[in-house]
């Protein structure tokens, strides 16, 4: 098809996802002379794509959005196209192994296809969980692509300083993010809790200790449900409450954790996952076994879905591990 990548039937690596670990790993692939095939939902589901500034990326001083990072990876990507294979937009379904190495399912331009590899790289990334108002979770895109909303405190909480804040969830993730979050020195914060009990699933004895803590840091909780967001206009975060009230914020800060962490293909494939539910590796990014704790062959996980910190530079590290661990198995 004209203007549509050639699939092999067959490549040194495929690679699931094409977020910023996995257009890392195709393309350290390329430069190390292998064949490669990227499996990419589209930019649209990186969590960094709706991100208007990233200041922690090298060599972009003034800040770079996650869109256009995005752009500069794929397009360096393509640079490579006589040895990586970029299919866009493309789903994983399953995964198995084989006597050769894996065999991948995926959909792509909604026809099922299959793809086998001597290495299997999974970086499908993780979902945020986004704040929902009557079932809905558009109603604070807006806020969100304007940096209003606020997502990774590693990321975003430099911002903070002298801000008001108010903190969306109810639940032991969210009052953690917000003691963390007293270390860049907010003006105030207070967790709105969306309508949901305060730390409902908490025994009785730990919610009382979170509650105690949050009172000595002077973070007070509101449980009244949230029915619009307003203030975009004056660049600030209003939310309306169901009894009619408001109340204004600098920034929000998502206290939600994640709405998918991609597990599936790792759990067919014998993964081990750590407590919080990231995929267990060594340091090369092997993946461990669930059943005998030693890397599964062949297997690797880098970026959000390995457990470590969920930070680009350190998803760009695992996707350079990764690859360069098979140069050095094969050399």
């Amino acid at each position: 098809m004209p203007g549509f990548p050639r699939l092999q039937e067959a490549y040194d690596f495929v690679i699931v996802g094409g977020g910023h670990a996995g257009l890392q790993a195709g393309l350290k692939a390329a430069l190390l002379h292998f064949s490669a095939v990227v499996i990419d939902r589209g930019p649209k589901y990186s969590r960094s794509y709706y991100s208007p500034r990233m200041d922690n990326i090298p060599g972009f001083p003034e800040g770079i959005s996650g869109h256009e990072l995005l752009d500069r990876q794929i397009t360096a990507l393509r640079q490579h196209e006589d040895r990586v294979t970029y299919v866009t937009p493309a789903r994983a379904s399953a995964a198995r192994r084989t006597e050769s190495g894996f065999e991948v399912d995926f959909e792509w331009l909604k026809q099922p296809r299959k793809v086998r590899g001597k290495t299997l790289i999974l970086a499908p990334g993780v979902v945020d969980r986004i704040p929902a108002v009557e079932g809905k979770i558009e109603p604070i895109f807006p806020w969100a692509n304007q940096g209003l909303v606020l997502f990774c405190e590693l990321c975003d909480g430099h911002d903070l300083p002298g801000k008001t804040v108010a903190i969306l969830g109810a639940t032991r993730f969210t009052v953690n993010l917000a003691l963390e979050l007293q270390h860049f020195g907010p003006a105030s914060m207070e967790i709105l809790t969306h309508g949901e009990l305060f730390l409902g699933g908490e025994p009785a004895a730990e919610r009382a200790e979170l509650e105690r803590q949050l009172r000595t840091a002077g973070i007070p909780w509101l449980e009244s449900e949230i029915v619009k967001f307003e203030g975009i206009r004056e660049k600030n975060f209003t939310v309306k409450f169901a009894d009619g009230t408001t109340r204004t914020f600098d920034l929000g800060f998502s206290g939600l954790g994640w709405y998918d962490m991609h597990g599936d293909l790792p759990h067919q494939l014998g993964a081990a996952f750590d407590p919080d539910g990231y995929v267990q590796t060594d340091e090369d990014a092997r993946v461990l076994s669930a059943e005998t704790g030693s890397p599964i062959p062949g297997l690797y996980c880098v970026g959000d879905l390995r457990s470590g910190w969920n930070q680009i530079p350190e998803a760009w590290a695992t996707a350079e591990r990764a690859v360069i661990d098979v140069f050095a198995r094969l050399a």
